[in-house]
């Protein structure tokens, strides 16, 4: 999927979100979606975790598995990348979750040691995991396509959704090779609209 547009929203024909035309001049908001579907699920340090709890702070949602050898091992390294620009912004006010679509192997541990593979900051990154019916559920209203191939691996659509401060989803990006200065700006961008 990597000659996808950088920066898009997803169709209305194919998900359940309104389209809307993205690339608004800098000096714009970005558009809104909706409100960004909740979930409660278990972090790789096995706590309950739920959007809910970072109100009030950007989040970027990922979504990846811990054995890919494909595209989730670049979207979670451009996320490090970005997540190291971020400077002090990173935790307090902005924030990265990775839910694995592999939740029969990705369990706490295997996503810890995933996280510390990338450098993940866990102060502001969680990487999360569940009941697999939950987990599909939630891709479902985010708009992810996921399905198990048949060496056990997930082929899956790469998609990093943007949420405000207020819980409500902004952007949402398809691919892995966005522009991470462009993803930056938009995360800094919703931090700025907050304030």
């Amino acid at each position: 999927m990597s000659g996808w547009p950088a920066r898009i929203l997803l169709l209305a024909a194919l998900f359940s979100w309104p389209a809307h035309a993205h690339g608004a001049p800098l000096d714009k908001r970005l558009p809104t979606i909706g409100p960004a579907p909740d979930f409660t699920l278990t972090s790789q340090d096995g706590a309950r975790v739920s959007l809910q709890d970072f109100r009030g702070k950007v989040v970027a949602v990922a979504f990846i598995f811990a054995s890919c050898t494909d595209v989730c091992p670049m979207l979670t390294d451009n996320m490090a990348r970005v997540q190291d620009k971020l400077g002090t912004a990173f935790g307090p006010q902005i924030a990265f979750v990775s839910i694995t679509v592999d939740p029969e192997r990705d369990t706490p541990e295997v996503l810890k040691q995933y996280a510390e593979n990338f450098g993940a900051d866990l102060k502001g990154w969680s990487f999360l995991t569940g009941d697999p019916a939950i987990i599909r559920e939630i891709g479902r209203k985010y708009g992810l396509f996921a399905r198990k191939v048949a060496e056990g691996d997930v082929d899956h659509t790469s998609l990093t959704s943007l949420i405000d401060p207020d819980g409500i989803l902004r952007v949402q990006y398809l691919g892995v090779r966005f522009n991470l200065e462009e993803f930056r700006g938009d995360l800094l961008s919703l931090l700025d609209e907050s304030k």
